[in-house]
């Protein structure tokens, strides 16, 4: 059965300090696998993305996988997923995750989330897709890095427009439902298979 939406969740790794943190993540993969959609993350059974992983099948989601072999042990790939893809590099990784999803929303997480999510940023602002962006700010987790943001746009190293490409919130349901519309107003195809 084909997915109704494909979604790319970047996350952490691990779980974080907060239970608030483990609790959204499987309400996303919940959230997913109830309204029949695909996850789309970064393959590993640990932390926040295992918790979403779990959830999304839980529910009746589809679960595409997709870890460099440098991770397969590390993150304890995620050999229940319907497709694990164990890749060469990490440029790689993401570029599958770009191309295999409609839509993208990053949950709590460090560096890699962070690096995930401005790469994919930057991709929508380049024109490679016009793929939605959004931020999930559980619990204010991203407060002091929308903060800064806002002072990159007042010191004119970023504009308006910019911001304007990713959606933030704090309710996951709400996010998610804004998230797949806007991915339903523009086609699936795209070009990061072509420049990346």
């Amino acid at each position: 059965m084909t997915p109704s939406f494909s979604i790319c969740v970047y996350c952490g790794s691990r779980p974080g300090e907060r239970p608030e943190f483990t609790e959204v993540a499987q309400a996303v993969g919940q959230w997913i696998g109830e309204r029949g959609g695909q996850l789309v993350y970064g393959g590993g059974r640990t932390g926040l993305m295992g918790t979403v992983a779990q959830a999304t099948r839980a529910a009746g989601g589809r679960v595409v996988g997709i870890i460099p072999k440098a991770l397969v042990d590390k993150e304890l790939a995620n050999r229940q997923s319907d497709e694990l893809h164990v890749v060469d590099t990490m440029h790689e990784r993401k570029a599958m995750m770009g191309e295999r999803a409609d839509a993208f929303i990053a949950l709590p997480g460090g560096i890699g989330t962070l690096e995930e999510l401005f790469e994919i940023w930057t991709w929508r602002q380049l024109g490679y897709h016009d793929k939605p962006v959004g931020i999930l700010n559980v619990d204010g987790y991203y407060d002091a890095l929308l903060a800064f943001l806002a002072h990159s746009v007042r010191e004119g190293f970023m504009g308006e427009w910019q911001m304007d490409l990713v959606r933030t919130g704090d309710d996951s349901t709400a996010l998610l439902e804004a998230l797949v519309e806007e991915s339903r107003r523009h086609p699936r195809g795209n070009k990061l298979a072509e420049v990346l």
